[in-house]
């Protein structure tokens, strides 16, 4: 049987992000008939129209939006820049629906993961982040929502998740958005 093939896309760019920590562990939760790639957003020019409209968009735009369109689902992890999605997430999003007309997020399933070393969960990132995916008719798994506080202290010296109701929280998350996918890309098969 064809695994379904996730990609995580991270908004942080920072080598030791705690979003691509949080997306990496939660990869690891997900049941055997998934495959999960890490995508690397940094080497993202800024969508700029002309290119698409000039018929020459960057070589990465190219091998990005393939990359997108060649997958089943994404989890997004983000954390939140002055009470928003990060630049870096939000450039992914557009270059990947445009060309107009050629959106390779339409109709794939994902989620929404929100981490800040702060109290509130990153709570404005994930809401604003759910705003672009109705436009782009992303279907987001709603419940459980996962807003992570305090991410710097969930981690020993080795990068490793210490608290115990965190791992079960984010079994439960790995666990739902697994249900979530599998739902959404069974019917897309069919």
């Amino acid at each position: 049987m064809e695994k379904i093939r996730i990609g995580i896309l991270t908004g942080s760019l920072r080598r030791e992000s705690y979003s691509k920590k949080i997306g990496l562990y939660v990869a690891d939760l997900l049941p055997e008939d998934f495959t999960a790639q890490w995508i690397d957003l940094g080497n993202l020019q800024l969508y700029n129209q002309d290119y698409d409209d000039d018929g020459n968009p960057p070589q990465e735009w190219q091998v990005f939006r393939q990359t997108i369109k060649d997958l089943d689902g994404f989890l997004f992890v983000t954390p939140e820049y002055n009470r928003s999605v990060t630049p870096a997430l939000k450039n992914a999003l557009d270059i990947a629906s445009r060309p107009f007309g050629q959106n390779a997020w339409n109709g794939k399933p994902g989620a929404i993961i929100s981490v800040t070393p702060g109290k509130l969960g990153a709570f404005g990132a994930n809401h604003h982040l759910r705003q672009p995916m109705v436009f782009l008719n992303i279907p987001l798994l709603q419940q459980p929502e996962v807003y992570i506080s305090n991410i710097a202290n969930l981690f020993n010296d080795k990068g490793e998740i210490v608290d115990q109701h965190t791992k079960d929280f984010l079994q439960n998350f790995a666990d739902s958005f697994a249900n979530w996918i599998r739902t959404l890309t069974k019917n897309a098969r069919k």
